[in-house]
């Protein structure tokens, strides 16, 4: 059986110390990622909310290059979202950038009323590259 890896990025932000979790866990070949919000190097939010969203993904991005893996290998994703009617369209702006096109991870989007501060919150699950998984 193999044993869970943690896997953090170069430039870990403060909230995996303050809250004490792993940015993610490799098992075998998958990679678990934490909820990823848009929090600065101190773990502060993100003011504005697009930006928020895109440092959301930087983070996510970093996590994957970490493991040897990138967005193409995102098999399924989970967003949180305070606002998601009057969010939709900046995520899916944003989003259409990461994925500009098929094949698409699956992707569930649930409303919450608490991010701790946060706005936007994306958790995924990732299929590491043959060449990069123990």
């Amino acid at each position: 059986m193999t044993k869970p890896e943690p896997v953090f990025p170069a430039n870990r932000h403060a909230l995996y110390e303050a809250h004490g979790y792993s940015a993610a866990i490799r098992s075998g070949d998958l990679l678990f990622v934490s909820g990823q919000v848009g929090s600065r190097e101190d773990g502060t939010p993100e003011p504005d909310f697009e930006a928020q969203v895109r440092r959301a993904f930087a983070n996510l991005e970093a996590i994957l290059a970490a493991a040897g893996c990138s967005f193409a290998d995102l098999v399924d994703v989970t967003s949180f979202h305070t606002d998601p009617e009057n969010q939709f369209a900046t995520i899916m702006a944003v989003k259409a950038e990461i994925f500009p096109a098929p094949p698409y991870p699956n992707w569930t989007a649930i409303g919450v009323n608490w991010l701790a501060g946060f706005d936007f919150e994306i958790k995924v699950i990732a299929r590491i590259p043959e060449e990069q998984a123990i």
